[in-house]
């Protein structure tokens, strides 16, 4: 891990934190955080009822760059499909229902964080 790294994966934890927080809330049972395969993370794989969630968080302090779910480009929602499709294989799951979410989450200075759930984002 460079220098620099450490600070971001805080507030990306920090993020996804909020994110499982706001999901148990809402009834979801989260499975496992940061699901790595090959280069790739699925940040939270979460059940919603008997539908099986794989959850992008995006997480940002300003609107500099748009807001945090304009992040999710094409090519990031086809590796979190492959990286998906990995998860299903090596845990021998089939038959299940599957959907992909975001959790895009607003930290402005001062205020509340928003956030803006995604449900079956792509």
């Amino acid at each position: 891990m460079k220098k620099d790294d450490k600070p971001k994966k805080s507030f990306g934890s920090k993020g996804e934190d909020l994110a499982c927080a706001y999901l148990k809330k809402n009834g979801y049972a989260i499975v496992e955080r940061n699901y790595r395969y090959g280069h790739g993370e699925i940040d939270i794989v979460a059940k919603d009822g008997a539908t099986l969630v794989f959850i992008e968080v995006k997480a940002r302090t300003n609107l500099e760059f748009g807001r945090p779910e304009f992040a999710v480009t094409k090519s990031k929602q086809m590796q979190i499909r492959k990286i998906a499709e990995a998860y299903l294989y090596e845990k021998e799951i089939k038959d299940t229902e599957c959907r992909m979410d975001v959790v895009a989450i607003l930290f402005l200075r001062g205020g509340k964080p928003d956030i803006n759930h995604i449900v079956n984002a792509f």
